[in-house]
């Protein structure tokens, strides 16, 4: 029985309708005519909004997006530029969006119409990690012997195939500028389970900002309350 559900993702830009234009030629998602600040696909769960913050990156990303593609040099198109190329050891290009955030590239020979592949969070015990967000959010708890990194699939409502969780030696310093959002009956339950209450919902925002073990913010929201009966 999981306490949460996947509902969509978020990214931290000086340029909302701008990076929306990149990421949407990246994804493949499109931003509807009377709000070019989010992208759209044919689930709810494919919404990532883009949200205009007044601080710029400063920090390698501790999340970041894996995204299919047919040739590097169409991501180059896009506005992407290449960071580190792939290699035998390293089967991936690492990229960087227009405003810097970090990025993978993976070339295959069939790409689809959409093309997030997956979501990567770098974490201090990765195990713990995922061991977690399973509990929170369901899906099959993923290992490979010999591998230091630890994965879900079949997370309900989740729009891509793995949820990646990475050993990385330095510690998380600044907020993150991707982030994910998730539906609950209750808020309770996800702080007993280990979460921290950053902000609760007030006038100004009708969600509760939280953040999981590690410091990784997620933002709940609950149904809306049930009308009395008069």
């Amino acid at each position: 029985m999981t306490i949460a559900r996947f509902k969509d993702l978020c990214v931290d830009v000086s340029s909302p309708s701008e990076m929306a234009a990149f990421w949407g030629r990246v994804i493949g998602l499109t931003a509807p005519a009377d709000n070019p600040n989010v992208l759209v696909g044919d689930a709810p769960e494919k919404t990532i909004w883009m949200c205009k913050v007044p601080e710029a990156k400063s920090v390698k990303n501790r999340v970041h997006l894996d995204i299919i593609t047919g040739a590097i040099q169409n991501l180059e198109r896009d506005g992407a530029k290449v960071l580190t190329p792939e290699t035998e050891e390293q089967p991936w290009t690492v990229m960087t969006d227009p405003e810097g955030g970090e990025f993978c590239g993976f070339v295959r020979d069939t790409v689809p119409a959409y093309r997030l592949m997956e979501l990567i969070v770098d974490s201090a015990e990765p195990e713990k990690q995922a061991r977690w967000w399973a509990d929170v959010v369901g899906g099959d708890f993923m290992s490979r012997p010999g591998t230091p990194y630890f994965w879900l699939e079949n997370v309900p409502g989740l729009p891509f195939r793995y949820w990646v969780f990475v050993p990385v030696p330095e510690p998380k310093t600044v907020k993150n500028r991707v982030h994910w959002d998730v539906t609950a009956p209750a808020l309770q339950p996800v702080l007993d389970a280990g979460a921290t209450l950053l902000r609760p919902k007030d006038d100004e925002i009708g969600w509760h900002v939280c953040a999981d073990p590690e410091g990784n913010e997620f933002c709940v929201f609950l149904p809306p309350p049930k009308e009395e009966a008069s």
